[in-house]
Parts: C-alpha cells; structure tokens; sequence
C-alpha cells in the first residue's frame, strides 16, 4: 500500500520532529543536552584519549632522574594540565547526565573515573608521592573507555575474578596432596627438592609448567619405577586439565562482556527522554511499526467489507420477501 509507506514516513518524520523540537525544557535538560553533545562527539574522545596517552608518557619520563632533575618544572606544570582536562571531562560527562543523575552512577567506567579523579585531589594522597604516581598510572587504564575491544578484555578479566579464584583454590589442593606424595616417597633421596613440604610445593609449582619436567622424571626413576605413574599423573591433571579448565572460564567470561557491551550499546540505542517516551527508536524497531500499522488498516478494510456484504445481503432478503404489484 503505497499510501501506508507514505503515512508511515510522515508519523516517522512527525515524531523525530516532536523529539528534536522537545519545546519548553529545563534547564537541567537544555545543560545536558549541550553537555552530551560535547561527551558524545568525536574530537572530545580523541583530545582526551591523547592526554591518557600524555599522561603514560609522563609517567615513563619521570623514571630518568637526569630528566626529571632538568625538566622538574616542565614535568610538573605538564601534570597539573593533565589533571586539568581530566577534571574538565569528568565535570562535562556529569553535566551530560544532568537530568539523570543515577545513570552516571550506573556506568562502572563512570565509577573509576570519578573515583581516580576525586582521590587525586586529597591532602593525604597529594603529599604522599607513591600513592600519587600509582593514582596517575591507573588513569592509564581509562583507555578503555575509548577502545570497545579493550573495554571487552577487562571486563572479562573481572568477571572471571570468581571462577579463576576456585581454580586457584582445586589447584593449591592438587598441589599440596601430590607434594605430600613426593615428600614421603622421594625425601630421603632427593632432599633438595622433596626434604619439606615447602620445597616440595615449589618443585611441583615450577614443573606445572612443563619446565624441567624431563630432569625430574630421570631423577625419580633412579629412585623407583613408580616415580613415572608420580609424574604423569601429575603432569596430566595439573598442566591439561586445570590449564584447560581456566581457559574455559575466561572464555565463558568473554562472551558474557561481549554480550554486556551489545546489550548497553542497545540501550544507548533506545534510550528513553525524562518523560519516558522512547528516542533515538532503531530503524527496525520502526519498520515494525508500520508494519503493524499496515496490517491493522488492511484488517480495518476487512471488516468493513465485511460488513458492506451483510448489508447488501440483508437488503437483497428483504426485497425478495416483499410481494409484487
């Protein structure tokens, strides 16, 4: 139906108009909106990108003390600017989120970067040199904001925190059962690597990497043929099955960042204005829309065909019943 695609465009462009119009704001929102234009656009990305990258710079410069002893003043009023526009950012992306305060609060990243900026500027971190220099290299990691791929990476580092932490638990479990294994079997002739619990632990720790594993099965066959069911076992369990096992918690981790950043880069997509009425609609969402809308008139079309026909039908029964002249 042509008249329908026609329809359709009009109440599409009629609500886009309604949208950018957006007659009688507030302040609040006409400060956001100015405010997110700023935090959204792309050269305000890519200053502050490259002040992160300035400030890693910095931070590698301030490593040769025959620098830092010609260059003190330069270095110092370089980082004082550093912290400037990072203060400035923070206060614009605040300001975006002006009518929706809680939204800010929402963002993990939002979260770092506020508390990053703010501990800077406390007396007890800025007179203590160390904390400072740890501060300032953590706002390295405030790349991330502006690299999706990166972004994806840490968060599923974080998100495997849980599962890494119970392999780190079965692993120390495997560790100490086999070392107290070799320190019964292997203590009096191999002292060195099995005379404690300790030294066994280490011994075990470094052949979980297949390092010196060839060294150590000739030692222990020397000492007794059963030393080869010790080691393979071991090798077996500690450097296949719990590597493997890690490696699929990271990887279940990663998927469920990726499905995280889809999911907010919807949500960005169909964010919702104060009032609670849905902007910035994808265009599939709209398609489906009209699609609707088109079945509905089709439907309405029906019906009323529909009723024409009884209509005529009752008109037609009538006649017929009616006796002639």
């Amino acid at each position: 139906m042509p008249h329908m695609q026609d329809r359709a465009i009009e109440a599409d462009a009629v609500e886009v108009g309604a949208v950018a119009a957006a007659p009688g704001k507030t302040a609040r929102q006409e400060l956001a909106d100015r405010c997110r234009a700023v935090a959204e656009s792309r050269w305000f990305a890519l200053t502050v990108f490259a002040v992160i990258l300035l400030n890693a710079a910095l931070l590698g410069v301030e490593t040769y003390a025959g620098l830092v002893s010609r260059w003190h003043t330069g270095l110092r009023f370089a980082e004082h600017v550093c912290l400037a526009v990072f203060t400035v950012e923070l206060l614009i992306r605040l300001g975006a989120h002006a009518d929706r305060p809680r939204d800010f609060f929402k963002d993990p990243w939002n979260l770092f970067d506020l508390a990053v900026i703010l501990t800077t500027f406390l007396p007890v971190v800025r007179e203590n040199t160390t904390v400072l220099r740890l501060l300032r290299l953590a706002r390295v990691l405030r790349s991330a904001r502006f690299l999706p791929q990166l972004r994806v990476m840490l968060v599923a580092v974080v998100r495997s925190l849980p599962g890494t932490l119970s392999f780190l638990l079965v692993g120390a479990l495997l560790l100490y059962v086999y070392a107290m294994v070799g320190w019964v079997f292997f203590s009096h002739e191999d002292p060195q690597h099995y005379g404690s619990i300790g030294r066994a632990v280490l011994t075990l720790f470094l052949l979980m990497t297949l390092d010196g594993i060839g060294d150590a099965v000739h030692s222990g066959l020397e000492i007794s043929r059963w030393s080869l069911v010790y080691y393979a076992s071991y090798v077996l369990l500690a450097s296949f099955v719990l590597v493997n096992v890690l490696i699929g918690v990271v990887i279940t981790s990663l998927d469920e960042a990726r499905d995280m950043e889809r999911e907010q880069e919807r949500e960005r997509e169909g964010s919702r204005d104060p009032d609670g009425e849905r902007v910035n609609t994808p265009r599939p969402v709209r398609r489906e829309r009209f699609r609707a809308a088109e079945d509905d008139e089709l439907l309405l079309a029906r019906i009323a065909a529909a009723r024409q026909a009884l209509d005529d039908l009752e008109r037609d029964l009538a006649g017929a019943g009616r006796p002639g002249p």
